[in-house]
C-alpha cells in the first residue's frame, strides 16, 4: 500500500514540476531577460537599484557611456585598474559579456 501511495505522490510531484517549468518558459518568452540585464543585477547590489546612484562613494552606473564603461571593466579584469571587488567580478565574464553589460547599463535612465 505504501509503495502505491509513494508512486502516486511521485507522479503528482513530477506533473507539478513539469507544469511549473512550462509556465516559467512561457512567461520568459513573453518577457525575455537578456544575459546582460541578468548579469547587471549583481552590479546593483553595490551601485544601487537599476544602477541609480546611492549616497556614498560608489558611483551610479545608469546612463554611463557604454564605451567608457567597457574600457573600465576591461581595466578591472586585467588588473590595470586595481580594485579587489571589481577585479573579481570582471574576471567572471568574457570580454563580450562585459561589452553587453556596459551596453545595457548605458540604456538605463540616471
Amino acid at each position: 500500500m505504501k509503495i502505491k501511495q509513494l508512486s502516486q505522490v511521485a507522479a503528482l510531484t513530477l506533473a507539478a514540476s513539469v507544469s511549473s517549468v512550462a509556465v516559467a518558459n512561457e512567461s520568459q518568452s513573453a518577457n525575455p531577460i537578456s544575459m546582460a540585464e541578468l548579469a547587471s543585477t549583481t552590479c546593483f547590489q553595490c551601485h544601487g537599484a537599476e544602477g541609480q546612484y546611492m549616497k556614498g562613494t560608489i558611483p551610479g552606473l545608469a546612463g554611463y557611456p557604454a564605451d567608457v564603461m567597457y574600457q573600465q571593466l576591461i581595466a578591472f579584469k586585467t588588473g590595470e585598474r586595481p580594485n579587489t571587488i571589481m577585479q573579481r567580478h570582471a574576471k567572471g565574464y568574457s570580454d563580450a559579456e562585459l561589452k553587453a553589460i556596459a551596453d545595457y547599463l548605458a540604456t538605463l535612465k540616471p
